[in-house]
């Protein structure tokens, strides 16, 4: 049987932040969910393991306990708090998996606040040089994680990395959620995911669909 591991959700109060430990709840996984409101965070995971009684499932108001303790790091935070998440995290993340879901949008979603040879991913990359950064759920919906079959079609999930092991555990933590993991290419290719993103916004701007309003609230 395979060794259970550790994750540590930074944001887990936040709307994707909760929505990612749900659909790993039915994984083989320990979850460490951790968040500045703790009364939050408490709730997100009594629902958990109401919902999966067998869980394993704790929480944190420390970002450097909880990823000390992980094998694998999820920053579910905007772009903006990826930066501060780094700090706090670095002494604890060498040669860890950390899972960068970032869209770097400027406030009116007309285009990236990164340079254009640049993303969020990597950028998290360079904050944690001898952590395994890797791009993942950048593309979902904190609603996709309850439903991740949609008109009989699994939901696809980019995945974008250096590190060929490292991108095979994000992959089978895509797969737990139930998604289907498409593996994009390297890190490098995080910019072309955000964009793609950021096209995908644009278009629901311009078309009128009403999930746009939703997506502001579940990233910021």
């Amino acid at each position: 049987m395979k060794t259970m591991q550790t994750i540590a959700i930074i944001g887990a109060s936040g709307n994707m932040g909760s929505a990612i430990p749900r659909g790993l709840a039915k994984g083989n996984y320990r979850l460490l969910l951790c968040a500045n409101d703790l009364d939050k965070v408490q709730t997100v995971a009594e629902e958990i393991k109401s919902s999966h009684p067998g869980a394993e499932v704790a929480v944190s108001d420390c970002s450097r306990d909880a990823s000390w303790e992980a094998d694998i790091i999820i920053a579910a935070v905007p772009y903006s708090a990826e930066r501060e998440v780094a700090e706090k995290i670095k002494a604890v993340a060498n040669q860890k998996i950390v899972i960068s879901i970032a869209n770097p949008l400027n406030d009116t979603y007309d285009g990236l606040v990164t340079a254009p040879d640049t993303s969020a991913a990597e950028e998290l990359q360079k904050l944690l040089p001898n952590a395994k950064v890797v791009k993942a759920f950048n593309t979902t919906f904190a609603a996709d994680f309850a439903t991740p079959v949609i008109d009989g079609k699994q939901a696809d999930a980019f995945v974008a990395g250096d590190d060929q092991e490292a991108l095979q555990t994000v992959v089978e933590l895509v797969e737990t959620v139930g998604f289907n993991p498409i593996v994009a290419g390297s890190l490098a290719v995080s910019g072309t995911l955000e964009r793609m993103q950021l096209l995908l916004i644009q278009l629901n701007m311009k078309n009128g669909y009403n999930w746009l309003a939703d997506w502001k609230i579940l990233h910021h």
